[in-house]
């Protein structure tokens, strides 16, 4: 084996034997001085450093080396990358965590000693079953952050909901964002978020990022081995909206286990998706993020540079009225003060109250949604593009 890649195929091979026990991989390391050590033990020192029962130390041994061997050559001329935990690139952050992995497989446009640096980074989490009002508070956190003058890295966890909002403003408001994925790295979970990633991976500054070998399957364990890397990685958590018992609430609560900065969005006390934020607030482990554009200077990334942006009318009438008469741009115009007016109204309500038939409210909103001033989702309940509210 090349000598160059030899600590790296060794953290590969110990990465895919202990990587559900982090801890027990940097206490093997810690006592024999590498990780290659650990691949140089004879039986008898296996024998005796491991005693007889334990489970995975007969498969440390010259066949793990030749696959992770395979896989490091295989994966490369993919263009995939890997950061193990002795490399100076790997995230500072991350290492300080007691659990942290031995190895991360990269897939990025970006070299990966060029993704983490000395940018701040911050994790958005929250529910899959997101809300209208959690869409729209995602969005105006991540769009403050972008008007920040230190422009930090958003971290999530690429699920539906709450983490591909963060994902996505992220990109439309120009800043770099790191996706953690619960599966290998030539995989993506779920797989409707696909097309995302291709875009993400192609970005400047973006990545996803896992530490889980290829092939590994979505099981439920696996993302709360993947809640701790969105944990560890961002130096402040922001959660969005959870249930109690939600994935973001685990990545919250080990964030603040890591000594890091926790940020919740209050919500109402008979909604469900906000129960896991309103619990962090009452045990004190977070701090309100009730402003979003207050929250820069609260994460240290300097005073937000507002922007005066144009009245929402005014901006509808500026789009249209060259191109249609001047009925047609006012029904826009009021079509789109109701959806402001009104988050989460879906096109039926809207009907009602704009005294329109279905098939003119549809076509306006439609003409609204591909301009962009308004989001439709798949119940058909519309909602103002926060840039635009």
């Amino acid at each position: 084996m090349d000598k160059d890649i030899s600590p790296l195929v060794s953290a590969i091979a110990l990465n895919a034997i202990f990587g559900n026990e982090p801890k027990f991989s940097h206490h093997l390391i810690d006592a024999l001085g590498s990780a290659e050590a650990v691949f140089a033990l004879s039986a008898r020192e296996r024998l005796e450093l491991f005693g007889p029962y334990h489970s995975r130390a007969a498969r440390i041994g010259p066949d793990a080396l030749k696959a992770a061997q395979a896989e490091y050559e295989r994966l490369s001329a993919r263009g995939i990358q890997f950061l193990s935990i002795f490399d100076d690139s790997y995230p500072e952050p991350l290492r300080e965590c007691p659990d942290a992995p031995l190895l991360l497989y990269v897939r990025s446009a970006t070299p990966a000693a060029e993704l983490f640096g000395s940018r701040p980074s911050v994790a958005v989490v929250g529910t899959r079953d997101q809300s209208p009002y959690g869409r729209e508070c995602c969005q105006r956190i991540v769009y403050a952050l972008a008007e920040a003058p230190a422009k930090p890295l958003i971290v999530s966890g690429l699920a539906l909901g709450v983490d591909i909002t963060a994902h996505t403003a992220a990109l439309e408001s120009g800043l770099p964002t790191v996706g953690v994925s619960p599966v290998g790295v030539e995989d993506v979970y779920p797989r409707r978020h696909l097309a995302f990633v291709e875009r993400m991976t192609a970005t400047p500054g973006c990545a996803l990022i896992t530490d889980y070998p290829p092939g590994t399957e979505p099981l439920p364990f696996n993302f709360l081995r993947r809640n701790r890397i969105i944990a560890g990685l961002a130096g402040a958590t922001v959660l969005v909206e959870s249930r109690i018992k939600g994935g973001g609430m685990i990545t919250a609560r080990m964030a603040a286990g890591y000594g890091r900065d926790v940020f919740a969005v209050p919500g109402r006390i008979d909604d469900l998706r906000s129960q896991g934020c309103n619990q962090l607030l009452r045990e004190q482990l977070a701090a309100p993020a009730s402003s979003p554009e207050a929250l820069p200077v609260a994460l240290g990334l300097g005073r937000r540079r507002r922007t005066r942006s144009a009245d929402l009318a005014d901006a509808v009438r500026e789009r249209f009225s060259r191109a249609l008469p001047a009925a047609e741009v006012e029904r826009l115009v009021r079509i789109a003060v109701l959806i402001r007016e009104q988050r989460g109204i879906c096109l039926d309500e809207l009907c009602r109250e704009a005294a329109l038939g279905y098939a003119e409210t549809a076509r306006t909103a439609g003409l609204l949604e591909e301009e962009g001033f308004i989001g439709i989702d798949l119940l058909q309940r519309c909602s103002i593009k926060v840039k635009n509210a």
